[in-house]
């Protein structure tokens, strides 16, 4: 138990210092793209909101298309009933063959946690879910929720501790995102019919609207534009050091911290799931 009080103070530790990162804005970087007026920037583009009600959800995308990069948001889900309701906040490119890396905060009745949903699309294929608890509550204040995606891993972590990493196996015949260039997204929608509970419990619309809340975006990444790359196809410099970032022992005893006392589902465990056999990359580790 003095263990976990340690790391857990460690955690909140690094959730003081990440909050100091510097803020994009949404004004710039961003543009809501449905909704209806659901979606809003606020104080002078510091931050923004999505909001869902029995009408419409909302959503927004960023202008730019990224090959490669750090991306760091800080998010304050729905808070009390959000059954029903599904923040999405995910790398996306287009197209039936298209590569995406998503966080998925899956709503809960009021004093029940949200789940963690995470995934890795490449060329078209998806079902690489790994599903976590957090250990704090998401909705009282702002997290830092972040991506980092270079041509060797994909690591997802929050609040600067890392709880997934995915590696690039293709070496043996695992396709890995690295070809096409990708948007931010984020989204706030009703999913009744699978997010709470495999269903069972509905979206209860006497409490919207529902509202998740966006600020301190940062990207330190490689702007690709017109088919090319804002970065220098040279070995990476100081400024881009997350081009072959990879985790280090202490990170690598977190993150497997974190995987034994809040990962609920993990597909590379499924047996019965994939009865001929676990998908490649999951016996590659």
């Amino acid at each position: 138990m003095a263990g976990s009080v340690g790391f857990t103070y460690s955690f909140l530790l690094i959730a003081s210092l990440f909050a100091a990162a510097s803020a994009g804005n949404f004004y710039r970087d961003f543009d809501i793209t449905w909704g209806d007026g659901r979606g809003m920037i606020l104080n002078n583009g510091q931050m923004l909101t999505l909001s869902l009600d029995k009408a419409s959800g909302s959503g927004f995308q960023s202008k730019n298309e990224y090959l490669f990069g750090r991306i760091d948001m800080q998010l304050k889900l729905v808070p009390g009933n959000s059954a029903g309701t599904v923040t999405a906040y995910y790398l996306s490119s287009q197209g039936a063959a298209h590569d995406e890396i998503d966080f998925e905060f899956l709503g809960n009745v009021s004093g029940q946690p949200y789940t963690l949903h995470t995934n890795v699309f490449s060329e078209g294929k998806g079902g690489r879910e790994q599903q976590f608890r957090l250990w704090f509550d998401p909705t009282a204040d702002f997290h830092t929720y972040s991506i980092l995606w270079n041509p060797q891993r994909i690591i997802f972590s929050v609040d600067g501790t890392a709880i997934r990493e995915f590696k690039n196996f293709e070496s043996i015949g695992v396709p890995f995102p690295k070809s096409q260039a990708m948007r931010i997204y984020s989204s706030l929608w009703n999913a009744d019919d699978w997010a709470t509970q495999g269903g069972r419990v509905k979206t209860d619309w006497s409490k919207a609207p529902f509202t998740a809340s966006y600020r301190n975006f940062n990207a330190n990444a490689c702007i690709w534009s017109n088919g090319k790359s804002s970065c220098s196809s040279t070995s990476a410099s100081r400024n881009n050091a997350w081009l072959t970032e990879e985790l280090d022992t202490t990170s690598q005893a977190r993150m497997k911290w974190v995987q034994k006392n809040y990962m609920i589902y993990n597909y590379c465990t499924d047996k019965q799931r994939f009865p001929q056999g676990l998908p490649k990359e999951c016996t590659a580790l």
